[in-house]
């Protein structure tokens, strides 16, 4: 798992070159560009020469991942070869639900000679890819991120979408503690109302109280709420410059542990406290590169 922020993941249609091209001002940190879901049949060729001219001329500092159609499908080995060769800094696998699909894309994007830098990412959206996490989430070096695809994932529970997302809790939660248990990054799923901004900021709460490093979106106007949630706020980074002060402070005169605002502070609280500045740090970084 990287330090590159992720607060806000925006999908964007690959048969849209409009959307493309402005996804190039977008403040998103990453980008999924999709050939999948939002592609019809007849235009899967057409979008993957345009997301190849976009990529070509760049997205600045965002972020770019290209989700294919799956391998059994009459697209997705075309993608995937389409794709190996670009600057894109990961192939996105819809509907992972084994290890050998992600070792498939591995041998694969090796035999295209895909670039050093291009990861894995793998969706998360069956009931059996739950069960199949941890083999998952282990299956090769090159798989960087898991991403929640919570509306197929509900659909196929025969389940409702709630306010609580009940629904989808004990899922989310496996999904967190695979990605943590084998350092990997993980995105909350999408919030799919677009009126609806306190649910959004609710359902971004959630999602980062729970552990998720970011949100995947479906619309730039989601993306501001994401990334005031899942980036540290000033106040966050001011106790955490505070509590490794007096951490270091109680540790040069003889203590194991600190006090800060009638909080214990011990070795745990500082790791976290150190998680949060460095995420801090890669966002002013990469926004300063665009």
């Amino acid at each position: 798992m990287t330090n590159r922020p992720r607060r806000s993941v925006l999908y964007m249609p690959g048969a849209n070159t409009r959307a493309l091209e402005k996804a190039k001002s977008l403040p998103a940190d990453s980008l999924i560009l999709d050939l999948e879901d939002a592609v019809a049949p007849d235009t899967k060729a057409q979008a993957r020469e345009h997301i190849r001219a976009a990529l070509d001329t760049g997205f600045g500092y965002r972020e770019t991942v290209i989700r294919i159609n799956g391998l059994n499908t009459q697209w997705g080995l075309d993608d995937l070869k389409a794709f190996a060769d670009t600057k894109a800094d990961a192939i996105l696998l819809p509907k992972v639900e084994s290890a050998a699909q992600i070792q498939e894309v591995a041998n694969l994007l090796k035999q295209f000679h895909a670039n050093n830098i291009m990861k894995i990412w793998a969706m998360i959206e069956t009931p059996l890819a739950i069960f199949k996490l941890p083999e998952i989430a282990s299956a090769h070096p090159l798989l960087e991120t898991l991403v929640l695809g919570t509306s197929d994932l509900v659909k196929d529970l025969h389940a409702r979408h709630t306010p609580s997302r009940v629904e989808t809790q004990t899922a989310l939660s496996l999904s967190v503690l695979a990605a943590r248990a084998h350092h990997l990054c993980v995105l909350d799923g999408v919030h799919l109302s677009l009126d609806d901004e306190d649910g959004l900021k609710q359902s971004c709460i959630q999602g980062r109280d729970m552990g998720f490093d970011g949100k995947t979106l479906i619309h730039p106007s989601q993306i501001k709420i994401a990334n005031d949630i899942f980036g540290p706020s000033p106040e966050e980074i001011d106790e955490a410059w505070q509590r490794i002060a007096a951490y270091e402070t109680a540790i040069k005169s003889g203590a194991g542990i600190a006090v800060l605002n009638g909080k214990l502070i011990e070795e745990l609280h500082i790791q976290d406290a150190k998680r949060i500045l460095a995420l801090a740090n890669a966002i002013e970084v990469f926004l300063r590169t665009d």
